[in-house]
């Protein structure tokens, strides 16, 4: 049907384990993204042949696919990992020479499964298709779902779900935490192969560069620093921002325990496992950078040949961090307010609105949209003599700027009007798994199109009441 590639496998072995993954008898297709397979040109001549390719595996005669081996500070503390329930088809070359992998979960158990019994369930495979289509269609860089599809077994957690598995595209699976593990596990020289298989892959505009290793380092800084910052702009929570979780490419993943946030608040936590906040909202930047710092250690042996030299070189590049986010972080949060410019002079703008929608409790997604509108006045919930002052100076300095024609075409850009609210994303969920999928395909519709209001899709917009949001939680599901 099409042909895979492995270059991966051309890293040392310490990296991966050949694993074939488990074959299931009574495969159900219960999703498919035409729209992406029509993006890659990927042929879908026969829907049937295409899903059993991907799911059952059969076609390969000689083992390729396999598990990719990595390491990662979880919660801040370091652990050996690996893919205990994802198993690598192959890559895919797409008709723009893009290579993507294209990846199994839910496909059985591998080498680094430690215990578990490497399945996943139907409800946590519908809501990684779910964010990470809405992520794509927020123009934020994410991996993709191809197919979900249901196993014909029972998976047993909490209590027993149908178990499924999803095919998951991204520009690569390789992490933070597979540096880390070259570094914890392997040797110099697998660090070496690593970062120069890595810059070949994704970053090759830095090969001729004199020291790649470092080259290496600022384009992942500077590509992860875009990417948080896009979170931050939508009101999106990851929930899980282990460094196994952070991708070298740059691309969002692993849809486990993430939401969005509706009420402010720089505080806000939706993960069950997250008891102490350490990813709240607010405090994503931080972490961030905590993890590229993890980044900079892997890497130190291939920085310089002399420690000391390595040292100051990752510190260097380092300590650019909080400028390089201070910059994109305000000049986001300005065009959301419809100012194109970075203007340091009217960041106060930004901390004092935001400092308004957490003291009233205003919906952040809703907010901004209102304010692109210029209907605030309209918003039961925004008291206009709070409102007031800062929106005279807010005006002021619209005019001062582009003016308004201009700051409202801005917003609407940045400003989405639909998210994938949490209280409709359970509901849908919690139908689909009982076969019932018309709200699930409803709203997968609607976050495919999220910067275009639409009168007869109004409660879509409108968030969950307070209690739903206090007593919210996610799950690593996924």
């Amino acid at each position: 049907m099409f042909n895979l590639e492995y270059s991966y496998l051309s890293l040392p072995s310490t990296f991966y384990q050949l694993v074939k993954p488990a074959s299931f008898r009574q495969l159900e297709t219960v999703l498919l993204n035409e729209s992406l397979c029509k993006e890659l040109n990927i042929p879908l001549d026969n829907q049937e042949d295409f899903a059993s390719f991907l799911l059952e595996n059969e076609s390969n005669t000689e083992m390729t696919s396999f598990a990719q081996a990595y390491a990662g500070h979880q919660f801040g503390n370091f652990t050996k990992l690996g893919d205990g329930r994802a198993i690598v088809l192959g890559e895919y070359l797409s008709s723009l020479n893009e290579r993507i992998d294209i990846q199994l979960k839910g496909s059985g158990r591998t080498a680094y499964s430690r215990g578990g019994d490497g399945k996943a369930t139907l409800k946590a495979m519908l809501r990684e298709y779910l964010m990470s289509e809405a992520m794509h269609h927020l123009n934020i860089p994410t991996s993709r779902s191809l197919l979900v599809a249901k196993t014909g077994e029972w998976v047993q957690r909490d209590k027993t779900h149908h178990g499924a598995v999803v095919v998951r595209l991204m520009k690569s699976h390789i992490r933070i935490g597979t540096f880390e593990y070259a570094r914890h596990f392997g040797t110099t020289e697998d660090i070496q192969a690593l970062t120069d298989y890595t810059i070949k892959r994704l970053y090759p505009e830095i090969k001729n560069k004199e020291n790649t290793a470092l080259g290496l380092l600022k384009k992942v800084m500077s590509s992860q620093i875009d990417l948080v910052v896009n979170w931050m702009r939508v009101g999106f929570i990851h929930g899980v921002m282990n460094t196994d979780n952070v991708s070298i490419s740059g691309e969002t993943f692993d849809y486990g325990p993430c939401a969005f946030m509706n009420a402010y608040h720089p505080d806000t936590v939706f993960s069950s496992i997250d008891t102490n906040g350490r990813y709240a909202y607010g405090n994503q930047p931080n972490i961030i950078k905590w993890n590229i710092a993890r980044f900079a250690e892997a890497l130190l042996p291939v920085l310089h040949t002399n420690p000391d030299t390595a040292l100051q070189l990752a510190q260097a590049c380092i300590d650019e961090f909080d400028s390089i986010w201070e910059e994109k972080y305000y000049q986001m949060m300005l065009n959301k307010i419809g100012i194109e410019s970075n203007n340091q002079e009217v960041y106060y703008l930004v901390d004092e609105l935001l400092d308004l929608m957490k003291r009233l409790k205003l919906d952040y997604t809703n907010t901004f949209w209102n304010l692109s509108q210029d209907i605030l006045s309209e918003d039961s919930s925004i008291h206009k003599s709070e409102f007031k002052p800062w929106l005279e100076k807010w005006k002021n300095a619209i005019k001062n700027s582009s003016g308004m024609q201009q700051a409202k075409q801005l917003m609407n850009k940045t400003n989405p009007v639909f998210i994938p609210r949490n209280h409709i994303v359970e509901q849908a969920l919690d139908e689909a798994i009982n076969g019932n999928t018309n709200l699930f395909v409803t709203l997968c519709g609607i976050v495919s199109n999220p910067y275009i209001y639409q009168d007869n899709l109004k409660k879509f917009t409108e968030p969950s009441d307070l209690d739903f949001e206090r007593s919210y939680q996610t799950f690593c599901g996924t």
